[in-house]
């Protein structure tokens, strides 16, 4: 952003002292390596990290974060939990704020309402991902609707409109029900082969097993049964994708910077290519099987059979519809991040629950009251009370999965880089400044949910403070960038809840780490060692 960038600045100074070195007859390599050796410590330390940042850029009159730019907030940021520093920044310095990374490199974090509507409803395109944010992603998640920009992000948005209605998700709820009671079955047959009624249970993992079973049969009309069969190559896949250990982070941060190091022979790398080949070889197994069925007028319900119907007819009047490639980037998509988002929000609520014993209780009893038949063992599984079933109509429900994702929100920030000068708020900021929209800050300030923000509180959403405005809940983000997974996501969440809390309860596993010390962000904000609770049998 800074008005002088290092590749022009050291091209003229080598130029410049060849010229000098050519008309004096001093040698001409070493004349250049010392010009450069005086002029970049003086670029990087005088003019990135002191003159620009504090009397030049147009963004000083932000409010800043105390520090000095050369290192800036650096190391408080990647030492915390993502979204906890500009939470409090927020607090002290207003809603738009400005701080660095080291050399003076500014960013901006934005909790403002009006610069939120900016951004996300009226000029959403001007804030594209930043080049370097989309690099590890896109390898994983391919150029989907999530990461596409511009008019092909409206051309795939309305493309995928027809599979995420509301009426397509009603259809498939007998597939989040199956999927559900399968993975409450499964705990009880562990139980019974430990012949016990309670056993700790790493919710997180079984989670995102339920969740890539429902997005392959809802999503795709393809069975992976990674719940009955966890060793399946694609729940592998993900796995290696999200490891956590020291050398993965750093390498995971190295590469946003310096995106060649993903050639260095490291294992992280080598699991990554392991992983992007067997995510893009499903995801082409089944693109091409939904196409043949397009073309040959059959398929089910699922979402991707709907999107391949849709395409057909675009093409049939002459439109572009989307090409396979782009078909199967959306599978990859709804693959990686339709599964892991919702399997850690329901993990988050599940642990909230255990340390909220009250709201369990009162959360079961509504169940109950709506659904008495998931009580029944010999009524839970019968097809005709489930297709009647409607989670929707549980306002108790709602204002839990609601709070939890208030509270912890899955997917913590989104980072954007203005394309043109924009107006955010009362700043004019010019095109090419990177722009935080943290969810973990927004989601828990005082500022639109008064002084109980940082208490998980469901009954809140019944009585909400005439502060909140609908900004004030960036989980799913808003406008035609927000989430269009959303009512797909909030049903699937539901519906799991309503099978667990119907057959068991849960309780702190005080011998376990405390997930809430200790969130890691990759993608999602995960607990470093996952969710244990302690299950017991209704």
């Amino acid at each position: 952003m800074s008005s002088i960038s290092a590749g022009p600045l050291l091209a003229v100074t080598a130029a410049a002292s060849f010229l000098y070195a050519r008309q004096t007859e001093l040698p001409i390599f070493q004349t250049v390596v010392s010009a450069i050796a005086i002029v970049f410590p003086l670029y990087a330390f005088v003019w990135l990290s002191w003159i620009f940042p504090l009397y030049v850029s147009e963004l000083r009159h932000v409010p800043t974060v105390p520090g000095f730019p050369l290192w800036g907030q650096f190391f408080e940021i990647i030492t915390q939990e993502c979204g906890v520093p500009q939470r409090k920044w927020h607090q002290e310095h207003g809603p738009i704020i400005r701080y660095f990374f080291p050399f003076g490199a500014e960013r901006l974090s934005i909790a403002d309402d009006e610069a939120l509507k900016q951004m996300t409803v009226k000029n959403p395109y001007n804030y594209p991902k930043p080049v370097r944010a989309k690099l590890w992603m896109v390898r994983i998640l391919g150029e989907g609707v999530l990461l596409a920009e511009g008019q092909e992000h409206v051309h795939q948005r309305k493309s995928l409109a027809p599979g995420f209605s509301i009426q397509s998700i009603r259809n498939l709820t007998p597939v989040f029900w199956e999927k559900s009671l399968l993975l409450a079955k499964c705990w009880r047959q562990e139980m019974t082969a430990n012949k016990v009624t309670t056993k700790s249970f790493e919710v997180l993992e079984w989670l995102n097993r339920t969740t890539l079973d429902i997005i392959g049969s809802a999503g795709f009309g393809y069975e992976i049964n990674s719940l009955e069969h966890p060793e399946t190559p694609i729940r592998e896949a993900y796995r290696l994708v999200f490891a956590f250990d020291i050398a993965s982070r750093l390498l995971h941060g190295i590469q946003a910077f310096i995106p060649a190091s993903k050639y260095i022979p490291a294992k992280m790398n080598r699991d990554m290519e392991t992983s992007r080949a067997i995510i893009i070889n499903k995801a082409t197994e089944i693109i091409t099987e939904k196409q043949e069925q397009a073309e040959n007028n059959t398929g089910g319900k699922d979402i991707l059979a709907l999107i391949a119907r849709e395409n057909k007819k675009l093409k049939a009047m002459g439109e572009p519809g989307l090409s396979f490639e782009t078909m199967r980037d959306q599978v990859m998509t709804f693959l990686g991040a339709g599964h892991d988002t919702t399997a850690t929000g329901v993990a988050w609520t599940i642990h909230l629950l255990s340390t909220h014993p009250e709201i369990q209780s009162r959360l079961r009893e509504e169940i109950k009251d709506h659904m008495p038949f998931l009580f029944d063992k010999r009524s839970r599984f019968d097809a005709g009370k489930l297709a009647a079933a409607d989670a929707d109509q549980l306002p108790y429900l709602d204002n839990v999965c609601r709070e939890s994702l208030r509270y912890i929100p899955p997917i913590p920030m989104t980072v954007r880089q203005s394309l043109a000068e924009d107006q955010l708020g009362p700043y004019k900021v010019p095109g090419g400044t990177v722009i935080y929209v943290l969810a973990n800050a927004i989601n828990r300030l005082p500022a639109y949910w008064g002084p109980t923000a940082d208490e998980f509180d469901p009954d809140r959403w019944e009585d909400l403070p005439k502060t909140f405005t609908t900004n004030a809940f960036m989980t799913f983000l808003q406008g035609p960038r927000g989430c269009v997974g959303r009512k797909f996501a909030e049903t699937e969440m539901k519906i799991l809840l309503c099978c667990l809390l119907s057959m068991y309860e849960f309780k702190r596993d005080a011998a376990t780490p405390d997930p809430e010390e200790w969130k890691m962000w990759r993608l999602v904000l995960r607990p470093k060692e996952g969710v244990t609770v302690k299950v017991t049998a209704i």
